[in-house]
């Protein structure tokens, strides 16, 4: 199995050690793509070849359109089949989810290197057209015009507000997109328009779900606070952390914003906001580098509360600093959406495999991997029903069942963002001992807050 291109590789690894230190900033501002000296297809619908009727798979019996073609991927396995392209833009160098975003990449690459060894689909290998969009919007929108005109759909786009940016253009292609982005309107065609392939819970769910298992834990908190980003993440995580205390009777302290260490400097002035609140839990929707921060020096200073964190605030890198390790080691406890590196589904046998036994850097190859399972789903599913096109994708969407491999609860995409969404998660613990750094304590925790929550809309803005 192809592993993650050298660069990628030096790159992500001097970033998790540097992630409790300093920010990822200067970075390769070239990614890897495909040679596209073979231009994919881009005049629209092809019609049925009445050849080859026999082979229900062959690519002459499906129609195609913008982003697949009868030429061989540049770097494709099967030398016969044609090749489909998908869009990967994300945070590939200087955002602030750099040291996340290249294990997604690299596990996405894998995951299709896997598809595309095992035959492809419908006579068709896939391969990514690669974009780095810094986090920014502006440079999203860029380099989505970039390749809008030579992928079937975007495999990956990294970040709320870059997609959010990009969404008009998004509608007027009729261009689905799998994001790496756990904001609540994603769940709600009237803030995606029903192009956004989403996975997991939301991170207003994913509050709830973290104080619920508190609450079973420890008791129930009487006073919670939540710091993080502002806009879509840090906004949505403290939506869900303020409707958990209204429903369970606890007082919600607001909600302390903070950016990232590469604008805000340090993480002082949330440490002393804590200090003078004295929460009983504190719920993070920051980056890995303010968590170990704001975990260890609110330690230091005695506070005896606790921290629960979304799935962006973890790096294995926080393990690596003696008192960054402890703090986070008893005051800490982190909430995912699927079992982590060790989990013992099929899917996540096949993801460890598809390392040879390595590790990547962080728990965000996790993430990239079954994240990419509904687009294996929806390709194949378009294929059997004879149509690879953008329009013929959204067809398929309607009804979609996703497996994941067993590593995340099966999802039917309806279109009734209430009904589908994912109201369970994970709980884990820091652990020196574990790969990556993470245990799981509870698998398949139910959250009854979140069971019970009127999730007919958005939690929060996107900015």
């Amino acid at each position: 199995m192809r592993k993650m291109t050298a660069w990628r590789r030096s790159a992500a690894l001097v970033c998790a050690v540097a992630v409790i230190a300093v920010a990822c900033g200067d970075g390769d501002d070239e990614v890897d793509e495909p040679d596209t000296a073979e231009e994919p297809s881009d005049d629209g619908e092809e019609d049925a070849a009445d050849e080859g009727e026999d082979d229900a798979a062959a690519p002459a019996e499906i129609a195609t359109g913008i982003g697949v073609s009868d030429e061989p991927c540049p770097e494709g396995v099967n030398p016969d089949n044609g090749c489909i392209y998908l869009g990967h833009i994300s945070d590939l160098t200087e955002g602030p989810f750099f040291p996340l975003a290249v294990e997604i990449l690299a596990a996405q690459e894998n995951f299709f290197e896997r598809v595309n060894e095992d035959g492809g689909i419908a006579g068709y290998d896939v391969s990514l057209v690669i974009r780095d969009n810094k986090y920014n919007g502006q440079e999203h929108v860029t380099v989505y015009e970039e390749i809008a005109d030579d992928v079937l759909s975007l495999a990956m786009s990294l970040g709320t507000p870059p997609t959010l940016a990009a969404l008009d253009l998004m509608e007027e292609d009729e261009m689905l997109a799998v994001p790496a982005s756990w904001w609540s309107g994603w769940d709600h065609e009237e803030s995606d328009r029903g192009l956004v392939v989403a996975s997991g819970y939301s991170y207003c769910i994913e509050s709830m779900i973290g104080l619920d298992w508190y609450a079973g834990e420890f008791g129930d908190p009487e006073t919670v606070l939540a710091v993080g980003y502002p806009g879509d993440y840090g906004g949505d995580s403290a939506a869900g952390s303020s409707a958990w205390a209204e429903a369970n009777g606890a007082e919600f302290l607001g909600f302390t914003q903070t950016a990232p260490n590469a604008i805000a400097g340090n993480q002082d002035a949330v440490v002393q906001a804590i200090m003078q609140a004295q929460p009983d839990v504190v719920t993070l929707g920051v980056g890995p580098l303010e968590t170990g921060e704001i975990v260890a020096k609110a330690a230091a200073s005695g506070y005896e509360g606790f921290f629960m964190g979304a799935v962006p605030p973890w790096n294995p890198a926080l393990m690596g600093d003696e008192g960054v390790a402890a703090a986070m080691t008893a005051l800490y406890r982190h909430v995912s959406y699927s079992e982590v590196w060790g989990g013992d589904s099929p899917g996540h046998e096949a993801m460890r495999a598809s390392l040879d036994g390595e590790l990547p850097s962080n728990d965000a190859y996790v993430l990239g991997w079954f994240q990419t399972s509904p687009m294996l789903a929806l390709l194949e599913a378009a294929a059997a029903n004879g149509d690879l096109t953008r329009a013929g994708l959204i067809e398929a969407l309607d009804g979609l069942v996703v497996d994941y491999e067993g590593g995340m609860p099966t999802k039917t995409f309806t279109g009734d963002g209430a009904a589908d969404a994912q109201r369970t998660g994970v709980i884990n613990t820091p652990d020196p001992e574990a790969d990556l750094g993470l245990s799981a304590i509870v698998t398949d925790f139910q959250s009854p807050t979140a069971d019970a929550f009127d999730y007919t809309s958005a939690c929060a803005a996107a900015s």
